[in-house]
């Protein structure tokens, strides 16, 4: 082996030895001063049942797979979101569907069928058909012996105006459930005439085409899209570890899964300082 050759052996190593030194001191917390200020927290769809998350699927009826806790809120209604905000949240998280009269129900299921008595997609009903459900009618512990909340969520599924004008200086996030233009338009139309005069700050997220006609409305609005959130994880992931936040997390809301929270180079503080979330806003995991 000539010199040369032993010089870019050489060259070679040592790039092999400081590369994974690189890669700790670039991602490490080490060196980043911990925020003095409370973590951000975020109720998602409030003070729920909890179910078991073995096997999930899509189609999964996650009441079937309830899990006994102590308190008797059920997601995504009024007393669940009092509660919520204190127990400590800072933001609640609901969800909503365009109903057939243009109104928005705020229910997380694509269809009824799971929670309540009634069957169909969601969409497909009014508001007021859908406040005469009982959204407790589906919830079991025991492979349907028993159903202890039937009978008492009857008629407690909230609208988005009853959420938005019963705690007008609370923050929340509003998962629009939808992708369509349409519905995202007569949503940001609602949103407008119910901002007036809260002060509470709204954040949405959602499908893409939603939320950007939603945008139109309140320019100013914090949100994301699913499309958007997943690139701009996926790619953060991949080449994070360089100190370069992908294009794709800018300018919006970063929802980060606790799961997958710890893989991402630099968490948590590091992280949170590149993706330059705003002071007020803080870091979310779902």
């Amino acid at each position: 082996m000539n010199k040369k050759s032993k010089s870019r052996k050489r060259k070679y190593l040592w790039l092999l030895l400081l590369f994974p030194l690189f890669l700790f001191l670039n991602n490490s917390n080490l060196f980043v001063s911990v925020p003095e200020a409370s973590p951000v927290l975020l109720a998602h769809r409030a003070m729920g049942q909890p179910y078991d998350r073995e096997g999930l699927t899509n189609e999964t009826c996650t009441a079937e797979k309830w899990i006994p806790v102590e308190h008797q809120f059920l997601e995504n209604t009024i007393p669940s979101i009092q509660a919520a905000f204190e127990a400590g949240a800072s933001i609640v998280e609901f969800d909503v569907h365009k109903t057939t009269d243009d109104r928005f129900g705020v229910f997380h299921d694509w269809t009824v069928d799971c929670r309540t008595e009634g069957s169909g997609r969601t969409k497909d009903h009014s508001l007021d058909s859908l406040q005469k459900l009982d959204i407790g009618y589906g919830y079991t512990a025991d492979g349907g012996k028993t159903f202890p909340f039937r009978g008492k969520g009857v008629g407690m599924m909230p609208s988005l105006e009853q959420i938005l004008r019963t705690f007008p200086q609370r923050d929340f996030m509003i998962d629009v459930k939808s992708n369509v233009q349409e519905e995202g338009r007569v949503l940001g139309e609602r949103l407008q005439e119910l901002n007036q005069g809260r002060s509470g700050k709204l954040m949405v997220y959602g499908g893409r085409k939603s939320v950007e006609e939603v945008i139109k409305f309140l320019p100013g609005i914090q949100h994301t899209t699913r499309p958007k959130l997943k690139s701009c994880l996926t790619k953060y992931f991949a080449y994070g570890w360089t100190g370069i936040v992908p294009a794709e997390c800018q300018d919006c809301v970063v929802m980060v899964p606790e799961n997958f929270a710890p893989w991402l180079w630099g968490w948590p503080h590091k992280f949170v300082n590149r993706m330059k979330i705003l002071e007020e806003v803080g870091p979310y995991g779902l």
